[in-house]
């Protein structure tokens, strides 16, 4: 089994997360995220502003309306919406993030990430945790070792 780069593990070590980006549809990269944390055992909250419920559970318009801080905050979003939920984040002291990215673009963005830095907010930046969390199917264990070897998703050096 393949080890976990660190800034990853550490992002995992959290209890209550909360996925931004997620659709009432449910077919978007965000709800299978939202539901492999919660499948795994995570306290999970949805967050899009657009809904009060995503598959069965309370969702969130932003992270400043979560009951509770959460630990951390995978960003799922359309890259022009991230630095926004990093500067909630930093208001509601949430000190790790994670931006989904895969082959595009992804939820990156260049003023999501000099928000991270100028905020003290720690990104990962790139893949997600269906790369690392539970049991990861083939195709992420594919998509995983590809996208490290390209530096888009950490790794181990």
């Amino acid at each position: 089994m393949a080890s976990i780069p660190a800034p990853i593990a550490e992002f995992l070590t959290g209890e209550r997360l909360a996925v931004a980006g997620v659709s009432r549809s449910g077919r978007l990269p965000a709800n299978a995220i939202f539901r492999r944390l919660r499948d795994v055992g995570y306290q999970v909250s949805p967050i899009n502003p657009t809904t009060d419920e995503v598959e069965g559970v309370p969702c969130y318009p932003d992270v400043l309306a979560l009951p509770e801080a959460p630990d951390g905050v995978v960003i799922a979003t359309h890259p022009d919406v991230a630095a926004g939920v990093v500067e909630q984040c930093a208001q509601r002291g949430v000190r790790q993030v994670w931006f989904h990215r895969s082959f595009g673009d992804g939820s990156v963005s260049d003023e999501a990430i000099r928000a991270c830095e100028r905020l003290g907010i720690d990104p990962i930046v790139g893949g997600c945790p269906l790369m690392f969390c539970g049991k990861v199917d083939l195709a992420h264990r594919c998509m995983r070792w590809w996208l490290q070897r390209k530096g888009r998703v950490p790794r181990n050096e």
